[in-house]
């Protein structure tokens, strides 16, 4: 009932289905067993009495009853599917709701397949628990008292008999399930096996491009070994039980004989003894039946208990780092300013108490080695990440204190791997600002010096972009970007490597777009290639979280510093070859 619970509250709109369903199965499952005392007594008119007429009675009362069953129980199942689709269904759309709030701090931690595993994938789990479990439990459990009251109404002896087969059939089917940490346990071996095989696959180019042994790959090897002992031990384990359970319930009508001799000796007609055993071997069956439903109870419910888990843990995380933004829409000003800013992306500070302000309408250019914290300080003017200490304050205000929207029209951010949609350049373009006009759009697209790539097609802007269409250069992809960028026209812009992809063809397009970009703007660059930054108006060196110089590419030189040392091994590596 917990897991039960826990689903229902995720489809309270219908939960009544899922009661009704319940009722349902009830009256059907005693409509079944009260045909099935019609049935004994339509064999004890033919075999006993010889009276046709009551057996032609008794036959139509069965018939009816059928029916009576049929459309129950089938009315059942089709309330039970309607909520389970409906929770597979809300199960994603709570995920993909809280998806889309989301910090990029999440994104940074988990990969996109296990994300789309755990949403899409895991919540088709729940289906069978709620579609088919909530009517079979319901026979499973209604089933021995209707079958009990039923054969105890025919021969108390048989009775007797029939309690002792479901305290015997109980017993080994407990045995039988196993203990919930072995189940556990299997689960999470052939879930690693699945993880294994992904990455095996994935690993394969590297394998056919650097020549990586197979070595590399014994992980993938050991968790098939792993799945393999474990399923073996958990199927040794159940064996015994499971055999037993078999014999037992498939042979419950030998236990009758004694029976029988036990009529014969208080002079019970053979026929009345004959309709007796039938009746109770028709019985023992419908027993069997329900067993092996309940003996999938409990995988099932390990099942569904685990995605709800991993799901609401999901979501849980997804809100943790959550940025909450406030109701500001108006900008007075751009300077930017970091006042104590503290952040971290696991248990290490990349940034820690750092301040500094950067005047608006400038452009400004973050450098220093890999890993000193440039990108997360682009990031977090940006509204990414949700800080753990300290301010940052753009026009003057708390950028929390500005609404998303707000945030998102004046900060444009064009990354390094920038992403297109599988749509056309056109429509790659308008989403930078949905209401453009046609002609703000193509006015962007040559502003970022597109004009030589739309040549090169038939349909020009109206291109499909994707796995149906035309695949673009890393460069060309990068100026589509920049147009959409131009076309939002934002007041601050951050640059975040744009360039690295840039093959030497499309370099120069990419820095006439960036100056179309710039004009005018707050605009933060972060590059590697030196080349690329000289002319801004202000250089800031970061190391360790801290800014540790800052100044004009002239100035900066003449210190002597850590600027200087950068251009350096720049220009060493510029003329860097092998001889």
């Amino acid at each position: 009932m917990e897991i039960y619970k826990k689903l229902l509250k995720y489809v309270p709109e219908k939960k009544f289905l899922a009661i009704f369903a319940v009722f349902l199965t009830a009256v059907a499952t005693v409509f079944q067993f009260i045909t099935f005392r019609y049935l004994y007594q339509f064999l004890n008119a033919l075999i006993v009495n010889r009276n046709a007429a009551e057996g032609k009675h008794a036959a139509y009362v069965i018939a009816g009853l059928l029916l009576a069953y049929g459309i129950s129980y089938f009315f059942s199942l089709i309330a039970t599917h309607i909520v389970a689709f409906r929770l597979e269904s809300n199960l994603k759309k709570r995920g993909l709701e809280n998806l889309l709030k989301a910090s990029f701090s999440f994104f940074d931690r988990n990969q996109s397949g296990r994300i789309r595993k755990l949403i899409d994938d895991n919540t088709e789990q729940t289906h069978m628990i709620v579609a088919h479990l909530i009517p079979d439990l319901t026979v499973a459990a209604l089933s021995p008292i209707l079958i009990t009251l039923i054969m105890f109404s025919v021969d108390w002896r048989l009775g007797i008999l029939f309690v002792i087969m479901l305290i015997v059939g109980t017993l080994l089917i407990f045995l039988t399930t196993g203990n919930q940490q072995f189940m556990r346990k299997y689960a999470l071996s052939l879930e690693k096996m699945g993880a294994q095989a992904v990455e095996y696959v994935r690993g394969m180019p590297v394998v056919k491009i650097f020549g990586g042994g197979l070595e590399s790959f014994t992980s993938f090897y050991n968790a098939i070994i792993e799945y393999g002992d474990t399923a073996h031990a958990y199927t040794l384990s159940c064996r015994m039980p499971f055999v037993l359970f078999q014999v037992i319930l498939n042979i419950g009508v030998a236990f009758t004989i004694p029976f029988a001799f036990a009529k014969f000796g208080t002079g019970a007609e053979t026929s009345e003894i004959i309709v007796k055993v039938i009746f109770y071997t028709v019985f023992s069956g419908l027993l069997y039946n329900c067993f092996m439903k309940v003996m999938y109870v409990g995988m099932y419910k390990l099942q569904a208990g685990d995605v709800i888990d991993k799901i609401e843990n999901l979501i849980t995380e997804m809100s943790e780092e959550e940025v909450v933004f406030g109701s500001e829409t108006r900008f007075d000003h751009y300077d930017i300013e970091f006042s104590g800013v503290s952040f971290k992306y696991d248990d290490e500070y990349v940034l820690n108490d750092l301040s500094f302000k950067l005047p608006g309408k400038r452009t400004y250019a973050l450098v220093g080695s890999s890993g000193g914290g440039k990108s997360t300080i682009a990031k977090l003017i940006s509204g990414f990440y949700k800080l753990n200490g300290g301010e940052i304050r753009i026009g003057g205000k708390q950028l929390t204190a500005y609404s998303q929207e707000a945030v998102m029209r004046n900060i444009a951010f064009v990354f390094q791997n920038t992403k297109l949609f599988k749509t056309t350049i056109y429509e790659n373009v308008r989403i930078g600002r949905p209401d453009a006009t046609r002609e703000e759009i193509m006015k962007a697209l040559s502003l970022a010096q597109c004009d030589e790539i739309l040549a090169k097609f038939p349909e020009r802007e109206n291109t499909l972009i994707g796995s149906q269409g035309i695949h673009l250069s890393g460069g060309e992809i990068q100026r589509i970007a920049i147009a959409r960028a131009i076309l939002k026209d934002a007041n601050v812009i951050i640059l975040d490597e744009a360039s690295a992809a840039a093959d030497p063809e499309n370099e120069y397009e990419i820095q006439q777009a960036f100056a179309n970009l710039m004009k005018g703007k707050t605009v933060i660059m972060i590059a590697h290639r030196l080349s690329a930054i000289q002319n801004v108006d202000e250089i800031l060196v970061v190391d360790a979280g801290k800014i540790v110089e800052r100044g004009s590419h002239a100035e900066l030189v003449k210190l002597g510093g850590e600027y200087k040392k950068l251009v350096d091994l720049y220009y060493q590596a510029n003329v860097w070859a092998v001889s």
